[in-house]
């Protein structure tokens, strides 16, 4: 098994910022993460709902309701990322996942972008 991968990074401990785009609301859209100075998006290979829960949590969006690939909220621009961290889904921050390299991936195309569906931000009630 061979990949086409190019720029391998040591594992990552600094912040990565993550954003959810075209999906109509705040919580759902592509996933979109902010690395070399350049947002990119992520391809849908390893992309599942323990990864989601983490990043509707960090964005204050709820639970994880859903994991769409294929581009469901469109395709997206700029590199196409593949981040192998790995989350149990109970983490309060994208960066506390383990260990994680990030690469940029040049098997996946757009028509791969990974998307999600977050429950949304929580109601904030007074009495």
């Amino acid at each position: 098994l061979t990949r086409n991968v190019v720029s391998v990074e040591p594992r990552q401990l600094f912040h990565l910022p993550l954003r959810l785009v075209d999906g109509g609301r705040s919580c759902a859209g592509r996933v979109e993460i902010f690395y070399r100075r350049q947002w990119g998006t992520v391809c849908d290979t390893h992309w599942d709902m323990k990864k989601a829960a983490v990043v509707c949590r960090e964005l204050g969006c709820g639970e994880a309701v859903d994991v769409l690939g294929n581009a469901h909220f469109g395709p997206g621009s700029g590199p196409i990322w593949m981040d192998q961290r790995i989350c149990t889904g109970s983490e309060p921050t994208w960066e506390t996942c383990g260990a994680s390299k990030i690469l940029r991936q040049l098997e996946c195309n757009h028509d791969k972008d990974a998307g999600m569906i977050c429950s949304g931000k929580p109601y904030l009630f007074s009495f």
